[in-house]
């Protein structure tokens, strides 16, 4: 199969990890691995996680700016594991992106190495760019609470033709007028809010659905998230978080019969603790009532490398898109949305969307 040509904006973290895994499972070329170690899918649709190919990268710091791509993925303020060498090869220069809303002004009290620190250089033409490139899905991986900067991009994408993954919780795919957009151009678009490999969001949801499955009356429950990167640093500004909470409010109360009021249910970041790194600790407890109405309780606690977390999904969404635009399909796509999204154009159970991927994968399902 030919390469799929993807673009990133926002060089951060989760690129970093997605770029050093492209890496070590490009090694794994043969029949024999199949069933990869980490991947859902080692082939999807005909497509290898080898066959992407970064052709374009934007950002807003000076330090990744101009910078080839295999030095920008390590430098601060990224602090994710290095599991993988990423060759010289991969060099394309990091253009500079608009920042608008990129960047929130309360990073400035916290040290240089934890934050972002703004290029003082002119923006490129993003849509010229992705042209140019031969771009063919844009990866959005900027800031949460970044919505006039999203908006930019999936304009960009629209200018170019270029089909956009969105994997913050900026409501695009999920947006009537810009699924209704992206459908009249054809052009094929996952989103919103990529959800982790087995992250907080997918427990949540999980096990919500296994209490109300077995017959427990779920009276109270919270998801209350740490840790030590930018994507923390950034939400201590919590007018950044109102898609956020609901975003993630939502992927779990679509998996209760009767949803829980806001006095309730609490979803969200509970703060910064800068030596965890790329480490993301989850918090969760479910509170309700079994047989007889005799009162139960579950408490959870979740570790994991967050970024990593979420690229063994965008990696499968990448080859979704891109078996979309072979088919050429356009508009949101519902299946992949809802599977590997936490704020999909519209909600399923896990179950029923992982079986609706394997439909879509095999052309059984349209989108």
């Amino acid at each position: 199969m030919k390469e799929i040509r993807i673009a990133i904006a926002g060089v951060g973290n989760c690129a970093s990890s997605l770029i050093q895994g492209l890496e070590f499972y490009r090694k794994l070329r043969t029949p024999k691995h199949s069933q990869a170690p980490g991947l859902m899918h080692y082939q999807l649709g005909g497509y290898r996680p080898g066959d992407i190919k970064v052709v374009a990268a934007f950002d807003i710091d000076k330090r990744k700016v101009g910078k080839p791509l295999y030095q920008a993925i390590f430098s601060k303020p990224n602090c994710t594991k290095s599991f993988h060498l990423v060759p010289k090869s991969v060099s394309i220069p990091v253009r500079m992106g608009k920042v608008l809303d990129g960047v929130s002004k309360h990073m400035k009290r916290f040290p240089e190495e934890n934050r972002f620190l703004v290029a003082e250089k002119k923006p490129c033409n993003v849509a010229k760019v992705l042209k140019e490139s031969g771009s063919e899905i844009l990866l959005n991986y900027l800031p949460v609470g970044s919505e006039k900067a999203t908006a930019f991009y999936a304009e960009a994408c629209l200018k170019a033709g270029v089909s956009l993954i969105n994997c913050v919780p900026v409501f695009i795919a999920s947006s009537t007028s810009w699924a209704e957009r992206f459908g009249q151009r054809g052009i094929p678009i996952i989103g919103d809010d990529i959800k982790s490999q087995i992250g907080a969001t997918i427990i949540h949801r999980c096990l919500t659905k296994l209490f109300e499955d077995r017959g427990v009356t779920i009276d109270n429950t919270y998801q209350l998230n740490v840790g030590g990167n930018t994507d923390f640093l950034n939400m201590l500004n919590r007018t950044r978080l109102t898609m956020k909470k609901i975003s993630k409010t939502e992927a779990v109360q679509s998996q209760m019969n009767r949803p829980l009021s806001y006095d309730h249910i609490h979803i969200g970041p509970a703060d910064y603790i800068p030596w965890l790194h790329d480490n993301k600790v989850c918090f969760l407890r479910i509170e309700g009532k079994g047989f007889g109405n005799v009162p139960l309780h579950l408490e959870m606690r979740l570790s994991v490398e967050d970024s990593p977390n979420s690229a063994g999904v965008v990696v499968d969404a990448i080859r979704c898109c891109k078996i979309a635009r072979d088919r050429k399909i356009g508009g949101p796509l519902i299946s992949p949305s809802a599977y590997f999204m936490k704020h999909p154009p519209k909600q399923f159970s896990d179950e029923t969307a992982r079986a609706m991927v394997e439909e879509f994968i095999r052309a059984v399902r349209t989108r």
